[in-house]
């Protein structure tokens, strides 16, 4: 049968490790998204840092090149037309007062598990276990993982690219696992459930480059 499971971009499941697990956001960072931003920003959609200090979708700096900051999961502000505080899952791209700040919350943590569905079939269960610890681009390259989304939803359209799965390093995502899910265990068909997390965390120390500077664009 068929798996149910549709593009949802990136959910967090877990941390790794043995430390304290929210599966939240911190509520003391201070991300924005620059007022006048047009590019709209989904649930579940990769972001980065800015030069300016903001945050954008993939592809909106230095050639779309940038380290991965974390997971967009909604924003605040106050819109322009009815003046009230407003929050919302995604960023359409408009609608804020431009004397207030677009707030944004972000999957951060660089240790946070993502769940992300697979684009393509990954044969059988035992193919993916053979793939653990691989890396893995998102399932559109020509638009720095999946820039689209659903207004309807508010969720990011990213998947998991399964034909670019390699040992490459500066592929974007870490192969973790999959998750058990007796509705979407068809592995021969679109929809796993894959764990991942950020190869390439812009937070992550010697792997992370500066807002704004360039890296290869390879699965970004």
């Amino acid at each position: 049968m068929a798996n149910t499971q549709k593009a949802f971009g990136m959910r967090p499941i877990s941390i790794e490790g043995t430390a304290s697990n929210t599966t939240g956001f911190s509520n003391y960072t201070m991300y924005e998204i620059a007022n006048g931003n047009t590019n709209a920003i989904y649930q579940g959609m990769p972001v980065i840092p800015l030069a300016t200090g903001y945050i954008d979708r993939c592809g909106a700096a230095a050639g779309g090149s940038v380290s991965q900051l974390g997971v967009f999961w909604g924003c605040e502000y106050v819109d322009s037309t009815t003046g009230k505080p407003t929050w919302k899952n995604y960023w359409p791209g408009s609608g804020a007062d431009s004397n207030h700040p677009i707030r944004a919350q972000v999957y951060d943590n660089p240790s946070q598990v993502f769940v992300i569905c697979s684009d393509a079939s990954l044969t059988t269960k035992a193919t993916l276990r053979g793939h653990v610890f691989s890396n893995a681009p998102f399932s559109s390259e020509s638009n720095y993982g999946a820039q689209d989304g659903s207004t309807t939803t508010g969720l990011s359209a990213a998947q998991l690219g399964v034909a670019g799965i390699n040992t490459t390093n500066t592929l974007a995502l870490r192969i973790l696992g999959w998750s058990e899910d007796p509705d979407n265990q068809d592995f021969t068909a679109s929809g796993i459930g894959v764990m991942v997390r950020f190869n390439n965390h812009f937070n992550a120390g010697a792997s992370s480059v500066n807002a704004g500077t360039t890296i290869s664009t390879t699965g970004l």
